[in-house]
């Protein structure tokens, strides 16, 4: 025991000698090295530049990232050959020099082609355009709104639009409109010569950005004195009207698409009416706040359309567009003395809100490869740090 701790502490008092450097190996090696960056930095720039030849060559093709992505994947396999054909010492070129070329190769490919792929080198998107009208179907005397978010990787201006109006008698103009922070904008005033008939209106918006690209736009809208209807009681539309209490069901009829269906009575406050489960009527009853018993009650019945675009924010807010409809016939009731007239509030109704919507494309390819790399990294300097002790 005591000669084995004899010889144990002859080795400690033994001085510590460096290895020697070999400084002529070492830079031999960081000259490969950097060559091997260098050129796998070319090369990456080279598949960059095919690559987006295949990419152009293929259109519209709905695979075509996808393929684009596997010809750089494919090609990789060349890099070793290019190695070897330029006469570089692969010895002992390991693991983490192989996957530091790889990465330069690949990185590079990438910076090239999304450079490449969008404007100013190259544009390949038709503008992209939603179109919203608010009302689908308008009372006489209402206003149409019609609203479109045009958004193009280029840019659009308002002479790249042309907005064309054709009328229920066939006849087309080209009336102006607005256009601001890739909002498209146009109102269109009821005349006063409407028929009690439906007539509708047709419109057509071409949109064409500065590299030819076009897209095109149609939809109508319609004035009808039916747009809002109350069929049930029948008769409320002579006064003074079907004689109802707090159980009679009130249903009002909505010929078009809206966000909430409210009510007056004798100009009171609003009473909002709800969207029956069996059909598309909304229903309320004389039980909310507003009815009085015992009384002769006028009924005006509107509804309210509210719209958002998607991400469409304006100095910090999100931009709201609405219009309302005003339906033009009056309804009379007469309330019978009943004590449980008007004593229920009005329900609240659940309004569109706004649209933000994150949408998922290439470079979250870019951020998931990205993080790879990083763990790649930190997971092979932990390997030397630790081969070091």
């Amino acid at each position: 025991m005591a000669k084995r701790r004899k010889e144990k502490d002859e080795e400690e008092d033994k001085p510590f000698k460096l290895p020697k450097f070999d400084e002529e190996s070492f830079f031999k090696r960081e000259r490969r090295n950097i060559k091997s960056t260098f050129i796998s930095f070319l090369f990456g720039c080279f598949m960059g530049l095919v690559c987006f030849g295949f990419w152009a060559l293929m259109g519209k093709h709905y695979l075509r990232w996808e393929l684009v992505l596997l010809v750089v994947v494919v090609n990789a396999a060349f890099l070793k050959s290019i190695f070897i054909r330029l006469n570089l010492d692969l010895t002992d070129f390991g693991r983490k020099n192989w996957f530091g070329s790889y990465a330069v190769y690949f990185f590079s490919w990438l910076i090239v082609v999304i450079v490449l792929v969008n404007p100013p080198f190259y544009d390949d998107e038709a503008p992209r355009v939603e179109v919203a009208v608010l009302p689908g179907m308008q009372e006489l005397g209402g206003t149409v709104l019609i609203v479109g978010k045009i958004t193009d990787n280029v840019g659009i201006e308002k002479q790249n639009i042309k907005f064309d109006l054709t009328y229920p008698d066939g006849t087309t103009e080209s009336p102006n409109f607005d256009f601001n922070n890739n909002i498209f904008s146009y109102t269109y005033q009821s005349p006063d010569n409407l028929t009690e008939n439906t007539d509708t209106y047709n419109f057509k918006i071409t949109i064409e950005d500065s590299s030819g690209h076009a897209t095109v736009r149609e939809g109508s809208f319609a004035y009808s004195n039916s747009t809002i209807t109350c069929p049930e009681p029948l008769d409320a539309d002579v006064s003074p009207g079907p004689r109802i209490g707090h159980a009679t069901t009130l249903k009002f009829g909505i010929n078009t698409d809206v966000s909430r269906v409210y009510y007056s009575v004798n100009d009171g406050m609003e009473i909002n009416a709800t969207k029956s489960e069996q059909d598309d009527y909304y229903l309320s009853t004389p039980k909310k706040n507003g009815w009085l018993e015992n009384e002769n009650a006028t009924v005006n019945i509107s509804a309210e359309i509210i719209y958002y675009f998607e991400n469409h924010i304006v100095d910090g807010k999100f931009v709201e567009f609405n219009n309302t409809i005003i339906d033009t016939v009056p309804y009379y009731f007469s309330v019978v003395d009943d004590p449980n007239v008007g004593t229920e509030p009005s329900p609240e109704i659940k309004l569109p809100g706004p649209r933000y919507v994150m949408a998922p494309g290439f470079e979250i390819l870019v951020f998931l490869i990205s993080l790879v790399v990083v763990v790649l990294i930190f997971k092979y300097r932990k390997k030397d740090r630790r081969n070091q002790k």
